[in-house]
């Protein structure tokens, strides 16, 4: 086969056994913690779950450095439990949600929060605030079968080693085998897709030179670097 042009490589994903976990999809959850909901100014007890998509290039690795992106003054990190799945469905019941899962990592969704704000009001979709390059750093991914299925423990950020924010998983609103349940009933979900679960409270801006790291009990942390404008 003759293409018109090389094809971009695919994303990979360095997993804590020393493999490679290739990338397919990354969907995202908005608003899954109450906190978090109110500080946006929406009501966490109202509101169902709600996905929003990265291309999978906008994922980076642990000790990436990301260059600061164009057309905003807001740049925003986002603390996340993220889901690796390993195999595929649709209309995946609760109840066997967590046979989907291979693994899990620490993940940080990175935000233009001035151009999301801006298409939020406008009821526009939030691509151009949300669907950025370098935009979702992911850590390594640990199998399940190393860490368990996590439904608790601390989830911290911090920026230049001061907290920004300081959870709990167990505060999420839509339990990881919900989200995985109700996704599915809008999408076939594959192997090599990665879910991230959404943020607590506490998001906040980050500039040039700032050293962000991510915090999961019982994962392996994720640190990057801002670093001038792209």
């Amino acid at each position: 086969m003759t293409t018109v042009f090389e094809p971009a490589p695919h994303t990979f994903a360095p997993t804590s056994d020393g493999r490679q976990f290739p990338v397919r999809r990354v969907f995202c959850v908005g608003r899954n913690y109450a906190a978090h909901a109110r500080e946006m100014g929406r009501d966490p007890d109202r509101e169902a779950p709600f996905f929003f998509t990265k291309w999978a290039e906008t994922v980076v690795c642990d000790g990436a450095v990301i260059p600061y992106p164009p057309q905003t003054g807001n740049f925003h990190y986002e603390a996340e439990l993220v889901v690796a799945i390993g195999k595929g469905g649709t209309n995946i019941a609760q109840e066997g949600a967590l046979d989907y899962v291979w693994g899990y990592a620490t993940g940080n969704d990175l935000t233009r929060r001035d151009l999301q704000l801006t298409a939020r009001e406008a009821g526009r979709p939030w691509d151009s605030g949300k669907n950025v390059e370098a935009s979702a750093p992911l850590g390594l991914i640990h199998p399940v079968d190393e860490v368990g299925h996590l439904s608790a423990g601390a989830i911290r950020l911090l920026v230049n080693e001061v907290i920004k924010q300081d959870a709990d998983l167990a505060d999420l609103i839509w339990s990881v085998p919900e989200v995985i349940s109700i996704l599915s009933t809008l999408w076939t979900l594959q192997p090599g897709d990665l879910i991230f679960t959404g943020t607590p409270a506490g998001v906040g801006p980050i500039v040039t030179g700032d050293v962000v790291r991510v915090e999961i009990e019982g994962l392996t942390p994720l640190t990057v670097t801002v670093g001038p404008a792209a």
